[in-house]
């Protein structure tokens, strides 16, 4: 078979793979667009786009609606923040708004906004349209030991030259929650703080709490203020029982300590009595040796026992006497 009638086979093949390929290098439609919409754009720079790995369809509708918008963006521009991994509709968008707006935002400032991981288009609108967010519910005690408990509403303004490197949302709440712990523990009485709430919110406007963040404290009103426990009561409940408690230990160390000596006194006086037994017990010994070596004789020998009976008797007496009762009239 000879190559020719292969050839007028694959020709049509080839053809439409052609068009397609050239198609998908040259985006026709999407230049057509571009150019009845007055935006000076070639087809070699659609293709350059193609071969620099960039999506024309992400640079080229962003530079089409700023265009409509008035402002005139420099293509390359785009291309740089998309290959540097930003959202070009997104800036292109907030260069839109803030030019509404009358904001001054130029685009390397909206480009580096977004290349920091923040969403400059919806800080362009809170710019505009400042918002409101709310703080937990922060609990401070007053002097007067009554805990109260605190809502507040902060309205925030983004500002667009602290947007890089400036502190977010949670620490603006963080701050004001600080500001109303140390406000309400400033005051004399919970009852003077229910009766002017808004002091709070002026006291905690007055401390600067926006700087070093992304967004301007434009006001702080306080929402809600409710009662909770008595912590002066209980701090002074516990440290009563803690009190309690160490008298307690202390007491029973001294009685144990009593007990100790009591003892002790007790083992001592057994140990006494038994060496008075013991010495008691070497009378007859001596008398008998006093005997033997003519020391005693037996007249001396009968006075002590006259005199011993005599004691005997007397003790009897005197321990009668003290047990007897009183008789009845």
């Amino acid at each position: 078979m000879s190559p020719l009638p292969i050839l007028s086979l694959l020709l049509p093949f080839l053809i439409v793979v052609g068009l397609l390929v050239l198609l998908w290098a040259v985006p026709v439609r999407l230049w057509i667009e571009a150019r009845f919409s007055g935006v000076a754009l070639g087809l070699g720079n659609l293709v350059g786009m193609r071969l620099r790995k960039v999506s024309p369809p992400s640079v080229v509708r962003p530079l089409i609606a700023s265009t409509k918008a008035g402002l005139f963006l420099d293509v390359s521009h785009l291309e740089a923040h998309y290959l540097a991994g930003g959202n070009v509709d997104r800036v292109a968008r907030a260069l839109i708004s803030a030019d509404k707006a009358a904001i001054d935002l130029p685009f390397q400032q909206a480009a580096a906004i977004d290349l920091a991981g923040r969403d400059v288009f919806e800080a362009v609108q809170v710019s505009v349209n400042p918002k409101v967010v709310q703080t937990p519910r922060v609990a401070a005690m007053a002097k007067d030991g009554i805990q109260l408990i605190a809502v507040a509403r902060v309205t925030v303004r983004a500002n667009i030259n602290r947007l890089v490197g400036g502190a977010g949302e949670e620490t603006i709440l963080a701050r004001v929650g600080e500001g109303i712990v140390s406000t309400i523990g400033s005051a004399n009485s919970h009852k003077a703080v229910l009766e002017n709430p808004d002091a709070i919110s002026k006291t905690v406007l007055q401390k600067g709490l926006d700087s070093g963040t992304a967004f301007e404290i434009l006001s702080i009103d306080i929402a809600d203020v409710d009662v909770g426990k008595n912590i002066g009561a209980e701090l002074q409940t516990d440290q009563a029982e803690a009190d309690k408690r160490v008298a307690q230990a202390r007491a029973e160390e001294r009685r144990a300590m009593a007990q100790a000596r009591e003892q002790e006194m007790s083992a001592r006086v057994e140990e006494m009595r038994a060496e008075v037994i013991a010495a008691e017990a070497q009378v007859p010994l001596a008398m008998a040796d006093a005997f033997r070596s003519g020391n005693l004789g037996i007249m001396d020998y009968a006075r002590y026992r006259n005199i011993e009976s005599d004691t005997t008797m007397r003790r009897a007496i005197a321990e009668g006497d003290s047990s007897d009762e009183l008789p009845e009239n």
